[in-house]
């Protein structure tokens, strides 16, 4: 296994040459406007895993494919020819779906803010079901009547206590 600096180093190396060699043109009227994003290679240096993203329509990704998979030996003897490895990597070419990711994370985003700006106004015109504050309170003696009467029901238990009975 190679060291992984090495391998970052070549697959920068990798991604230059072939947006260099797209960039002055492949003569293939299928290919898009196509930008690399990325390329991995493996740790032992024999495969290298392009990424890229096609601008336009599903059908023009499509045309790009095929023209990049129809173009993969020309480019691979590209990077061979400008590398100082002892083997050339095979190239894959993968559609790099950053883009069409990226946009329906912004779009589940801006759904979200939208359902809480209607929350938050729900929310502020919303009333309680029952009482604002639903918790069971002591009960407030403010009157004579009421101590009296708790007094009363104080004897009665102490009585019926004292009495060996129950209530």
């Amino acid at each position: 296994m190679a060291d992984p600096a090495r391998a970052r180093k070549l697959a920068d190396r990798i991604k230059e040459i072939v947006a260099r060699r797209i960039d002055k043109g492949l003569r293939d009227p299928r290919l898009g406007f196509v930008t690399i994003t990325d390329v991995r290679v493996t740790g032992d240096l024999q495969h290298a895993s392009v990424f890229y993203t096609v601008y336009g329509s599903e059908e023009e990704r499509r045309d790009s494919a095929i023209a990049l998979k129809a173009a993969t030996g020309m480019l691979r003897s590209e990077v061979g020819r400008n590398i100082t490895a002892r083997l050339t990597p095979t190239l894959e070419f993968i559609h790099d779906a950053i883009p069409e990711n990226a946009e329906h994370i912004e779009a589940l985003l801006r759904e979200a803010r939208t359902r809480d700006v209607e929350t938050s106004v729900l929310a502020s015109t919303a009333e309680y079901a029952g009482e604002a504050d639903p918790y069971v309170k002591p009960r407030e003696l403010e009157d004579d009547a009421d101590w009296d009467e708790l007094d009363d029901e104080a004897s009665d238990l102490a009585d019926d206590t004292e009495a060996g009975g129950s209530r």
